[in-house]
């Protein structure tokens, strides 16, 4: 007597594109999840990678305002990403871009921070900004600067987002002896390591199409 297979689920042939407010609704959730990461990272003297921590050295050195100098600094990478990624991706960047710094500004208005443990910090933080920023990669998003150069090399070269991410951010990090403590800095890489990992564990090529 034979054993028949299970039966298997049918696939369709190409994923379904993202609706509309679909799409909205990740942007505001995506932003939302990598502001509080942000002003986590900020309340605890922490800094990240990207385009982000560069934001931060400045901000920590000059005292420049955090969401302008982040959005001025993601300005000419709009270019990249309208070539390489298409118009689509470019404007999304650009709206989650503009309302991550607007969502940095105001979300210290809307809650108050008491006594902040600089691990948990670090840590959650971290997560919540890869949770972030994996919304948004999974919507044809992303937060401009690095974010669109390494969504490049995964879709031309098949390189891991996370792995090229992480080597960035943590060469960001150990640039900022002369600004941050070195405990700062070292909770400042656990930061990235715990942001990254989420997304290289959970933004493979051929695990989840972003259409």
């Amino acid at each position: 007597m034979s054993v028949s297979s299970p039966v298997q689920p049918e696939r369709s042939a190409s994923p379904t594109p993202h609706r509309a407010h679909e799409d909205v609704q990740a942007l505001i959730t995506g932003t939302l999840f990598v502001a509080l990461g942000v002003v986590l990272f900020r309340h605890a003297g922490l800094l990240t990678g990207g385009t982000a921590g560069l934001a931060f050295l400045l901000h920590y050195a000059t005292g420049w305002n955090f969401s302008l100098v982040f959005f001025a600094i993601n300005l000419p990478f709009y270019g990249l990403a309208w070539q390489r990624m298409g118009p689509v991706f470019a404007m999304k960047t650009f709206l989650a871009v503009g309302l991550l710094a607007a969502l940095v500004q105001w979300v210290p208005s809307w809650i108050e921070i008491g006594a902040l443990n600089t691990g948990f910090a670090a840590v959650a933080g971290g997560l919540l900004t890869g949770a972030g920023m994996l919304m948004l990669f999974r919507h044809r998003a992303s937060l401009g600067g690095f974010n669109v150069l390494v969504l490049y090399l995964q879709e031309r070269f098949g390189w891991r987002a996370g792995k090229v991410q992480m080597a960035m951010d943590c060469a960001i990090v150990l640039a900022a002896f002369s600004v941050v403590d070195v405990e700062r800095i070292a909770w400042s890489v656990v930061g990235a390591v715990a942001l990254n990992l989420t997304l290289a564990i959970n933004h493979r090529p051929g695990r989840y199409m972003a259409v």
